[in-house]
């Protein structure tokens, strides 16, 4: 049988063999697999048995360290090839036998698990290390408000505080609400700051590894904590309102001259008290304004609708004039009328919807018209020669503006043929001559006097009866004297004189008029005129009389509060004629006489000693030796006279005592 070179008996197939230099086949790349390692030649094997023999300890020692270093080691439990030596020609040579790659790796994660655990003691010695350095003090990378505490003792953070922060937190705090900015004062609104729970906000050291090893490279910013009296907060909160809100505008268009100008709707901004408190406590020792949380109420128009009109409505209204054709004249609306009577409002889809104010346009063309305009008259009932007179009515022709403006707005749009025709109309008088003589106004049903004023308060009383001479009431409507005169103020021609306030005399714009609402509640009664309000004075005042008297008051803005009204009863119309002379004023009713009329008063009851009040030196003061108070019953009996039925009417009045007014100091006593 042929000897096998390549397997000799006795041979493991699986392991290679050591050949001499003469039987080295050709040169073959190596495999992966059956790499091997060349180690150098040893000496001569002894033939007789076939054995390496070193020569010499050391020999022995270099050949064994020339194994590859893959095989100094064995993994415990596993059995390893003993590399083969062979003999050949040449020397000796020692194979290697391959390592599976599994277990190559198995011994790098050996050595990579050692060096990882290497690594994690030197880190574990390193955070034991952080952590007892950093024990009790404030976390790495704190910061308040923008002072850094990070790695302070307690005590020193909170130095640090005090020291950045304090001397700043005297200054007003600033507030922002959208664009809208205010201040408070810290005092005022009860802030204080807490530094010891500002440090303790900051927490402890944290345990967990990673938070330690980021806080080396971020900050962790912690909110100051601070106490405040909430209501003195809300308090100085709603004080900034009127900087910090902002009611809603709606889109318009105003204009300068006859240039129209956009003007951009704006949503309203209502500062929200309640939360804004919370954020004023948290920020307010910050830098910057404090934001303050808002409400909004939103508007109805937008930009885009205000540009709209402008485009399709207001600049094609102002571009030329507009002529308005009358009766043989013409007149123009010029383009700064037009934009005078323009009105904007919220139309649909954010728009804006155009209106003419008709007066502003009326006062504009009908001077211009005049002399085609014939303005008509109403009756009149005048007296002449102590009697009652009517003057007759005319009626006119003018025009109908209504009708003649109805297609402005059209026209105004137009680019071309901008003209509108006035429309003329027969014009009655509203109150026609047959009108007035069915009022039947021609004789004094009632009439009352009353004197002893003083000149300032003439002038007041005088004004008053020239707005109410030749009223007229017909028959069923109700008379006030606030209604008639309005307002009554240094613009209607009013002075200051003498008033009773709080119980003591006193000067007003307007003083003196409740003379003349005594004498016309008079001249009412006793014409048999029915009383639907009237308040008697609540201290007695001797020129008028007890029981039958009436005070008049208005507000500032001339609001009526207390006021003289009667109603007209009779079937006929009633005429209120003044005369003033500088010591007395008369009113008189004219219409014609259905009631006889009487007055009863009764005698004066449940008398009351007047008390003594000291005015303080400086305020104003009148001095006054006061009056005593008392009740006193009035009753009215109304004859009718075409029936000859009699009814009767108490009423009951009770009067203050006026106190005796003493000016700076008291009297001494007697």
């Amino acid at each position: 049988m042929p000897e096998n070179h390549d397997h000799p008996s006795g041979a493991d197939p699986s392991t290679e063999r050591l050949r001499t230099g003469s039987d080295q086949p050709p040169a073959q790349p190596e495999s992966e697999v059956e790499q091997t390692t060349r180690i150098p030649p040893v000496p001569a094997a002894d033939e007789s048995t076939q054995r390496i023999q070193p020569e010499s300890d050391a020999e022995r020692t270099a050949q064994i360290a020339a194994v590859p270093a893959d095989f100094t080691s064995f993994p415990i439990g596993e059995t390893q090839a003993i590399p083969q030596v062979d003999a050949g020609a040449g020397g000796w040579t020692a194979v290697v036998p391959p390592q599976p790659a599994a277990e190559r790796k198995k011994r790098g994660l050996i050595r990579a698990g050692i060096a990882a655990g290497a690594a994690v003691g030197a880190l574990a010695l390193l955070y034991v290390g952080d952590l007892a350095l950093t024990s009790g003090t404030v976390p790495r990378g704190t910061v308040v408000a923008g002072v850094d505490i990070g790695g302070m003792e307690p005590a020193a953070a909170e130095s640090a505080l005090r020291s950045e922060l304090g001397p700043g937190l005297d200054e007003p705090v600033q507030l922002q609400v959208g664009d809208r900015s205010a201040t408070i004062n810290p005092a005022d609104a009860g802030l204080q700051m807490d530094w010891a729970a500002t440090v303790q906000e900051a927490g402890e050291q944290p345990l967990n590894p990673f938070t330690r090893l980021s806080s080396l490279f971020t900050t962790r910013e912690v909110a100051p904590v601070s106490h405040g009296d909430r209501e003195q907060l809300v308090a100085a909160l709603e004080q900034t309102r009127p900087q910090l809100d902002r009611e809603p505008a709606e889109g318009t268009i105003r204009f300068e001259g006859a240039k129209p100008v956009p003007v951009s709707p704006v949503t309203g901004q209502f500062v929200d008290v309640q939360r804004a408190t919370d954020e004023v406590l948290v920020h307010w020792a910050e830098d910057g304004p404090v934001r303050l949380p808002f409400t909004e109420k939103p508007v109805s128009t937008t930009e885009e609708g205000v540009q709209r009109a402008l485009r399709e409505i207001a600049e094609p209204a102002v571009k030329s004039p507009v002529t308005v054709r009358g009766e043989g004249r013409d007149a123009t609306l010029a383009p700064e009328a037009i934009a005078a009577a323009l009105r904007f409002e919220p139309g649909d889809e954010g728009g804006l919807k155009a209106n003419i104010d008709l007066p502003t346009v009326i006062g504009a063309v009908e001077p211009q018209l005049a002399g085609t305009i014939k303005p008509g008259k109403d009756a009149e009932i005048v007296l002449e020669g102590g009697q009652p007179v009517v003057k007759p009515s005319t009626d006119g022709i003018g025009v109908n503006w209504d009708k003649s403006f109805e297609r402005l707005m059209d026209v105004l749009r137009a680019p071309q043929n901008r003209s509108v025709q006035a429309v003329y109309e027969h014009q009655p008088a509203k109150f026609t001559t047959d009108q007035a003589n069915q009022l039947g106004i021609k004789e004094v049903v009632g009439e009352f006097t009353t004197g002893g004023f003083e000149p300032a308060s003439g002038v007041n009383i005088r004004r008053t009866a020239e707005q109410v001479n030749g009223a007229i009431i017909k028959p069923g409507e109700t008379f006030s004297l606030n209604g008639h005169t309005g307002p009554r103020g240094t613009a209607q021609g009013y002075v200051e004189s003498g008033i009773i306030q709080d119980g003591r005399p006193g000067r007003a714009v307007g003083g003196g008029i409740s003379q003349f609402a005594t004498t016309l509640y008079n001249a009412s009664y006793f014409a048999g005129m029915q009383d639907v309000e009237h308040k008697a004075h609540s201290y007695y005042i001797s020129r008028y009389p007890a029981g039958r008297e009436a005070t008049v008051f208005q507000s500032p803005s001339g609001a009526s509060i207390i006021d003289v009204k009667f109603k007209n009863v009779s079937k006929s119309g009633i005429m209120i004629t003044t005369h003033w002379t500088p010591s007395s004023i008369t009113v008189k009713l004219w219409g014609t006489k259905q009631f006889d009329v009487s007055s009863q008063t009764g005698e004066r009851t449940n008398p009351t000693e007047p008390h003594e009040k000291v005015v303080p030196p400086g305020e104003p003061c009148s001095p006054s030796k006061g009056t005593p108070g008392f009740t006193v019953t009035d009753t009215r009996t109304i004859r009718d006279l075409s029936t000859g039925q009699t009814r009767s009417e108490t009423q009951r009045t009770r009067y203050e005592p006026q106190p005796i007014i003493h000016c700076g100091a008291p009297p001494p006593p007697p």
